[in-house]
């Protein structure tokens, strides 16, 4: 079951080793969990996944090797009769924090040694299925044995849940699925990418109490010396470029989680919007495009070397809007777009593109490859992995 439990990790893409499943069986043989399936799974992705982006891919195999384990067996009526229940499991229940209510109602049984004593009797007295009730072997009764019932001790058999949620299968609820690099875009999960995008630096005055300091020099003065250090703060300038209308209105929902993470994420941020290509005129209100727009010239002059420029666009559009004056389905540009984009990267030269069109398609289009090249291949898709490569390549 284990060697199983292995493969089909390294077959979901989940980078483990031969060392970790060692580590698995010697944890097993210590008996660092016994009858305890949640214990279990908290150990085995403890010691097999070492990034948090896999951990969704694992809770899929772990929910599919192990499939029913949190149950005592698999059916009322065919299984039963076939596997025979561990006393030492019925025992170790009996720690579990029973009340002083429970406790009386399996005393009445006469103890675990009769419990299973009338477990095996009813299994042969009983001819069928039992609906409800509080003898037979059944569902949605009273009795110590069967399913969708109550019983403080009782043993429960072919039950895919528990009706008073007792127990939890975490490994269902997936609550890693947003770190997961296949998944669909979200708010949540571009924010874990672009945090690659963060440089902590020190500055400002000195208020934040620094705990390691203030515990080696109290060790090495032998009296209390409490050391403060400057606070934190991101110092990461950001740039947002984003391309809207047309073929863009498609990718207006990624776009947008895109934008709202990065609001979240860095205090200097700063964005502007483009037709297609940018040109020599950006603007910051799409309802005042024409009305009120911002030179070119102007931001590249306001915005210091320092900053990092994300440009966000499908990049589909006529390759004359990209090399030829005049090209600009909007306008008649003097310059062509090539010239302007050629500007701003050389004024940042830490830049990228994220690309909301599915890459299988890139090469069809011209204009895509002509922007490619602009920016020297720093083009990525807009996927939680395409993001971390963009941020990745902003960061060198």
């Amino acid at each position: 079951m284990f060697l199983t439990f292995f493969l089909q990790l390294r077959t979901a893409g989940v980078p483990v080793t031969l060392r970790e499943h060692l580590q698995l069986l010697g944890a097993m043989q210590a008996d660092f969990v016994a009858y305890d399936v949640e214990a279990f799974y908290f150990l085995a992705r403890a010691t097999l996944v070492k990034d948090e982006r896999f951990v969704d891919r694992f809770d899929r195999v772990f929910a599919s090797v192990f499939k029913g384990v949190e149950a005592v067996s698999g059916s009322a009526d065919a299984e039963i009769a076939a596997r025979e229940l561990p006393e030492e499991w019925m025992r170790r229940l009996a720690e579990k924090h029973l009340t002083e209510d429970e406790k009386k109602l399996v005393e009445s049984l006469g103890g675990f040694d009769k419990l299973m004593e009338t477990l095996k009797q009813r299994l042969e007295e009983q001819k069928g299925r039992h609906q409800g009730g509080s003898k037979w072997i059944g569902t949605g009764g009273t009795s110590p044995f069967g399913a969708y019932g109550y019983n403080p001790e009782g043993v429960r058999i072919g039950q895919h849940e528990s009706r008073h949620r007792r127990a939890v299968k975490v490994w269902d609820k997936r609550e890693f699925k947003d770190f997961d690099d296949d998944v669909e875009l979200g708010t949540r999960n571009i924010r874990v990418a672009m945090k690659r995008l963060r440089r902590w630096v020190r500055q400002g005055s000195q208020e934040e109490f620094a705990l390691d300091e203030t515990i080696d020099s109290t060790a090495r003065k032998g009296y209390l010396d409490v050391r403060t250090r400057p606070e934190r703060h991101n110092a990461v300038k950001l740039l947002l470029f984003l391309d809207v209308g047309g073929s863009m209105d498609d990718h207006v929902r990624e776009v947008e989680q895109l934008f709202s993470a990065a609001r979240a994420e860095f205090k200097h941020l700063d964005f502007f919007y483009f037709h297609n290509c940018p040109y020599e005129r950006l603007w910051k209100d799409n309802r005042r495009r024409h009305a009120e727009t911002i030179p070119t010239e102007e931001v590249i002059r306001t915005y210091g070397p320092d900053y990092k420029a994300l440009f966000v666009g499908d990049a589909a559009m006529s390759p004359y809007e990209i090399a030829m004056p005049g090209g600009s389905v909007e306008h008649w540009n003097v310059e062509p777009g090539r010239v302007w984009l050629d500007r701003l990267t050389g004024k940042w030269d830490k830049a990228a593109w994220l690309n909301p069109s599915n890459p299988r398609y890139w090469h069809y289009t011209q204009s895509v490859g002509m922007i490619r090249e602009a920016m020297d291949g720093r083009m990525f898709p807009l996927t939680l992995a395409g993001i971390e490569a963009a941020t990745r390549a902003l960061a060198r």
